[in-house]
């Protein structure tokens, strides 16, 4: 598939994807935004009806003060006081002598006297009902108002009967009020009040029938409103973990097929390469071949060495090139044979760094050893750690500075645990972006205008897999003025 192709599918999905998820977000902000509508609408109602209630029990109080006062009896028996009050007051103005219940249905005259008797009883109540009423109000107009909030609402029955309007209206929910007067001066507080939820509060005026200096205020709050609201979203909070999910699963999926793709990429780079690269051995043997069967060529003893010769470095050179692809599938397909043995990582550099001195000195360049370590024995497969740390050199050399001599640093030393190994290049160096790309299989750095260096981004990868598999780790650091390897391994504990 093209790449612009896979581009076309993966916005149409990540549309796709974005637009599920703002479909899912706004839904769940109506529903609490509509469950947040509903119980503003029932704490008001219930603050309005509490604040109904408490004028209504002043006015019971005044209504049973008048009575007391009235009767002069004790509350044990005010009901039944006042309506002996009652009828005493209504037998004063000539009502019927009789109760309705005793009243003897003779016949239709007497039933039209009882009659008339019940209307001038009923009369006569409405009357005295209207006196007592007016003057009851009348007290309340002129005295309860001059009265201080505190002396007039009882908190214990106002909290009892705010809590009995919020169950009714559909709300559990534990609360804290304050009541205020009408200068902000505080009242009354709940015991247990604390701030915790005071985004969500809640106002009602108190007396609102009361000149405007005498009203109170009380102020409602929730301090379980968050969780009360998104409990309302709880079944939909799934739904929508499982979506970032697929997100996440599709754009890890985007990434592995691009870095597929890439990998596909190189690999068909590096069998362009290879290809390139085995067809120059392959055609100087071939040629030497057909010189040496060709009779009518004359064979003296010198071109035979020299054929042979050639034979010989092309054939080592083959070699080297099938070998680096086999080492690297090996280690693909984790079939490995490492075979450790103790060996002192001193003398070990020190002996490959000699295959490289006649190199780096026809360069113009040396090799300077900083063997500090003083613990250097190391557990690792001598062919295998061999060939990463020749690579190293390798590279430092065929990546040379084309207007400078190499020169080569080999330091070591070591701590209680692990021995370090740094190797140090004064060559054309690596790119910070590139840095972190250089471990990975078929992998190389664009040099520029170095054409002649060949390859197939196989040597690092190879060192980063054999030093991980011993247990060890290595880094890069590289500059204008160079590379710098730098291998940590561990060492062997008595």
């Amino acid at each position: 598939m093209k790449k612009s192709s896979i581009w076309i599918l993966t916005t149409i999905i990540s549309i796709t994807f974005i637009a599920l998820i703002t479909v899912q977000v706004r839904y769940m902000k109506d529903i609490i935004s509509l469950k947040k509508d509903q119980f503003d609408e029932s704490v008001q109602k219930a603050l309005h009806q509490t604040s109904r209630n408490l004028e209504l029990n002043e006015t019971l109080r005044y209504l049973e003060a008048d009575i007391r006062k009235t009767t002069g009896s004790n509350d044990s028996v005010l009901s039944n006081a006042y309506y002996k009050n009652f009828r005493q007051k209504v037998s004063d103005k000539n009502p019927s002598t009789s109760p309705k219940a005793m009243i003897v249905w003779h016949n239709r005259n007497s039933i039209d006297d009882a009659t008339k008797q019940m209307q001038e009883a009923i009369k006569n109540r409405y009357v005295y009902q209207k006196a007592l009423m007016d003057e009851v109000v009348y007290n309340i107009i002129y005295t309860a108002s001059d009265k201080p909030l505190s002396e007039r609402i009882n908190f214990k029955l106002f909290d009892q009967d705010l809590r009995t309007e919020l169950q009714n209206n559909g709300i559990n929910l534990d609360y804290h009020f304050v009541i205020t007067g009408q200068d902000g001066s505080e009242v009354y507080r709940c015991p247990d009040f604390n701030t915790e939820g005071q985004n969500y509060s809640y106002s009602d005026v108190l007396f609102r029938n009361d000149p405007s200096n005498k009203v109170g205020l009380v102020t409602i709050h929730f301090p379980e409103m968050s969780g009360y609201l998104y409990s309302s979203i709880r079944f939909l909070v799934p739904a929508l973990i499982f979506t970032f999910i697929l997100v996440v699963i599709f754009f890890i999926t985007v990434l592995l097929i691009f870095r597929q793709k890439k990998y596909n990429e190189m690999k068909n780079d590096f069998i362009n390469n290879m290809t390139h690269e085995l067809k120059t051995p392959i055609s100087s043997i071939s040629l030497a071949a057909q010189m040496l069967n060709d009779e009518s060529v004359p064979k003296s003893q010198g071109m035979i060495k020299h054929l042979g010769g050639v034979v010989t470095e092309e054939t080592k050179r083959l070699r080297y090139l099938v070998e680096k692809v086999l080492q690297m599938s090996l280690f693909e397909k984790q079939s490995a044979i490492i075979k450790k043995t103790e060996l002192n990582l001193n003398e070990l550099v020190e002996g490959i760094a000699s295959t490289f001195l006649l190199r780096v000195e026809h360069t113009g360049g040396e090799i300077t050893p900083f063997l500090e370590a003083e613990s250097a024995d190391v557990m690792v497969d001598e062919t295998h750690f061999s060939n990463a740390i020749f690579n190293i050199f390798d590279n430092a050399i065929k990546y040379k500075h084309p207007d400078r001599p190499c020169n080569i640093d080999v330091k070591t030393w070591n701590d209680d645990k692990n021995v370090y190994l740094v190797i140090s290049d004064n060559g054309i160096g690596i790119k910070r972006e590139n840095l972190k790309k250089i471990f990975d299989q078929f992998y190389r750095v664009h040099t520029g205008n170095v054409h002649n260096v060949k390859g197939f981004g196989l040597g690092l990868a190879y060192v980063k897999t054999i030093v991980t598999i011993h247990g060890g780790t290595i880094t890069a650091d590289s500059s204008k003025r160079g590379t710098s390897f730098k291998i940590s391994m561990p060492l062997i504990q008595s």
